[in-house]
């Protein structure tokens, strides 16, 4: 349920926030300081009604002579999805995988950070990687309820997924991201969302074979509800 005064946002929604942040970060790295909602839909692969109908969402509307400004519109994204406070983030498995995710994501948004890692193999618990204090497992339920993290990043072998995330869930975690390629059963209340390379990979090869290439697209507009509660502009 949302919360009253808070927009209600769906999931499609914010990913979509989230490719505008990642790709306006970008232009204001080339100098650019504005842009249509015609040429940031081109860059995302949706519509420029998708566009506005999302600045909506955050309360942004642009110049009709400008379009958008590009670091008041990020700043406007940002705080949507950052919100005010820094959250913690825990990531149990630190293997190749996690190693990698540690690196990628080390500085990139001041307001996410992963505090804990996690981890069964004796020769990495106690070491630190990329700033991250690496626990055994048998201290996530503690370290996790101290730290009031409510984020984790599951980097773990298949065998061992569902086991992990049954930990995650009984210590207070409310959303996953979870790159085990396995389907996880956890409370309604319980946020996922599947990173499968292997998937995306064995689409993206399938449809390479194709004679007509690749799938129709929908342009990033939804059907259905979300549509309708924000109409054209």
């Amino acid at each position: 349920m949302a919360q009253a005064g808070k927009p209600v946002v769906s999931r499609k929604t914010v990913g979509r926030l989230s490719l505008y942040r990642r790709l306006l970060d970008n232009l204001r790295g080339t100098g650019t300081t504005h842009i249509y909602s015609h040429q940031l839909a081109h860059l995302a692969g949706v519509s420029a009604a998708q566009v506005r109908r999302d600045f909506m969402v955050i309360g942004y509307s642009g110049s009709p002579n400008r379009g958008y400004h590009v670091d008041t519109c990020l700043a406007s994204i940002e705080s949507l999805l950052d919100g005010a406070t820094r959250q913690d983030v825990a990531l149990v498995g630190v293997g190749r995988l996690g190693r990698s995710v540690l690196a990628h994501f080390a500085g990139r948004r001041p307001l996410l950070r992963i505090a804990a890692g996690f981890d069964t193999n004796p020769g990495v618990i106690g070491t630190t990687i990329e700033g991250c204090l690496v626990h055994s497992m048998d201290d996530l339920e503690r370290v996790v309820a101290e730290k009031g993290i409510r984020i984790a990043i599951l980097a773990v072998p298949p065998e061992t997924a569902q086991a992990a995330a049954d930990a995650l869930v009984r210590s207070g975690i409310r959303s996953l991201v979870d790159f085990t390629a396995v389907p996880l059963h956890v409370p309604d209340e319980v946020f996922v969302d599947h990173m499968d390379i292997t998937s995306a990979l064995e689409s993206a090869a399938f449809f390479a074979r194709q004679d007509q290439g690749t799938p129709p697209m929908d342009n990033g507009v939804d059907n259905g509800s979300e549509a309708d509660m924000f109409p054209m502009i």
